[in-house]
């Protein structure tokens, strides 16, 4: 049974990992008719056939008597497209067959593009994770960013594919992003620059503490693959000997469900659910971890808030299941499983057909999964790109101001202020990190010195020292194998 959990148009590149969950070759049946109740007496209920002759005669109108000629196609793909606005439900959407199309191909080893999740919510397109390493998440793109342009051309009215397609291009090319951040008041722009995004899954990494060997297996999203990968690591980890493993799924914007039970049989105790599927009735299907041995040493999972869909059902069946550590913060909250249904003519419905539940039986979504040690970043992790249009100085007051001085602080140049006031102190901060960088020194923030500056706080953030959350898995893993 292949079925994808993941949010529907996420790869801007490529949708690759989309909410392709399979469970292909099924099919499905036409979904029985519902009333609405009323205070007055009820409609009556259409038949299949009375409705079907309904939606055919309102077709036929328009396209016989609407006072300007009409695209027949345009029409039928805007009634389906309609009747799934109706859902309220960001993951169920139509695909044109040139948009089908270009998800098929995006099954690939790689794709070109900016490398982020997407999704439909609330009528924007949003961001729901860069993945890791990405042209979107070095540009500072976040988790709920709404995307309200792109390439100066507003976004309202189109479809969450059309957005993901004029997003896609070819590496070296560039897009604007017009960005809407909670929190922030005002827009952010942000110019990112494409790339040939690789789908590497699985990344090993190994730490020294206190005399102890700690494993590190980072998946970045999931894949066909993934969980063969995922095997591979575990097993070159285990071999090397290992006293406790972090399992990293921050960023992760999902994947394929049976990626994630294959890695769950890995990790998680013989009979254990790892995840449980609900259909429309309230049935539930359990799928069991089939682990003959429990591991020998602790475990820790790293969570954030870009960890959607997949990545949720793992850190879930690992804090309920496993009662392991989950460490981080509380994440994403998608939890519908899409299935990818053909309509004959190359187009495709993904809908959302069924909930997925937690370990313990828990829904989780737009809740999320909940870590059993929350852990920040410092500041700095969330602070959002500068886009300075013009020389920023002395009394001036803005949101720009005040990412700069958020960013000096992180840097350990201290600004006296985090609140957007250009003080004195922020001018001397200006000019101690415009002499770090032999720039000229100013005290004034111009736009070489706002790059120099974003890329300084990129460097500060992918330096695993200042990883506060991996710190704090690190010291649990410590605590534990001792």
């Amino acid at each position: 049974m292949l079925v994808m959990v993941v949010v529907i148009a996420a790869i801007v590149g490529a949708v690759a990992y989309l909410s392709n969950f399979g469970l292909a070759g099924d099919n499905v049946s036409s979904p029985q008719e519902e009333t609405a109740s009323s205070e007055s007496s009820p409609p009556a209920t259409l038949s299949d056939e009375e409705a079907f002759a309904k939606f055919q005669q309102a077709f036929q109108l328009i396209q016989d008597r609407y006072v300007d000629e009409v695209d027949e196609e345009k029409l039928l793909q805007g009634a389906i497209e309609g009747m799934l606005g109706t859902l309220d439900d960001p993951y169920s959407v139509y695909m044109d067959p040139e948009t089908a199309a270009e998800f098929v191909q995006s099954l690939d080893s790689h794709f070109e593009g900016i490398g982020a999740e997407v999704s439909m919510t609330n009528g924007y397109v949003t961001i729901v994770a860069p993945f890791r390493e990405s042209p979107a998440e070095k540009a500072g793109l976040q988790p709920n960013d709404r995307i309200l342009e792109i390439d100066g051309e507003s976004t309202e009215g189109l479809s969450l594919y059309e957005a993901v397609l004029k997003i896609r291009g070819e590496k070296g090319t560039t897009v604007d992003l017009t960005i809407e951040r909670p929190g922030a008041s005002n827009v952010v722009n942000i110019t990112v620059e494409r790339d040939e995004i690789p789908i590497e899954t699985v990344h090993v990494h190994r730490f020294e503490r206190n005399g102890l060997t700690i494993g590190m297996l980072e998946i970045t999203s999931f894949s066909e693959d993934t969980a063969d990968r995922f095997e591979e690591g575990l097993a070159q980890l285990e071999g090397e000997g290992i006293d406790g493993l972090i399992i990293d799924v921050r960023g992760n914007p999902g994947g394929y469900l049976n990626a994630v039970e294959d890695i769950g049989s890995l990790i998680i105790p013989e009979g254990e659910p790892i995840v449980q599927i609900q259909n429309r009735d309230g049935e539930k299907m359990r799928y069991l971890s089939t682990l003959k041995e429990e591991k020998p040493y602790p475990i820790v999972g790293l969570t954030d808030r870009g960890s959607a869909s997949a990545s949720e059902i793992l850190a879930a069946a690992l804090k309920e299941a496993g009662h392991y550590d989950v460490v981080g913060e509380t994440t994403f909250g998608k939890g519908t499983v899409q299935q990818s249904i053909e309509l004959g003519d190359g187009s495709e419905i993904k809908l959302s057909l069924f909930r997925w539940l937690t370990s313990d039986g828990n829904d989780i979504n737009g809740v999320g999964v909940e870590p059993t040690v929350e852990v920040l970043q410092p500041d700095y992790f969330y602070t959002a790109p500068l886009s300075v249009e013009e020389p920023l100085e002395l009394d001036m007051l803005n949101d720009q101001i005040e990412h700069a001085q958020m960013m000096l602080k992180g840097l350990g140049f201290e600004p006296g202020r985090t609140d957007g006031y250009f003080g004195e102190q922020t001018e001397k901060a200006v000019r101690a990190f415009q002499d770090s960088q032999e720039l000229e020194t100013t005290g004034v923030l111009d736009e070489e010195t706002a790059i120099a500056l974003q890329q300084s706080i990129v460097d500060l953030v992918r330096d695993q020292e200042n990883d506060q959350q991996l710190r704090v898995a690190l010291d649990l893993i410590v605590e534990q194998a001792q």
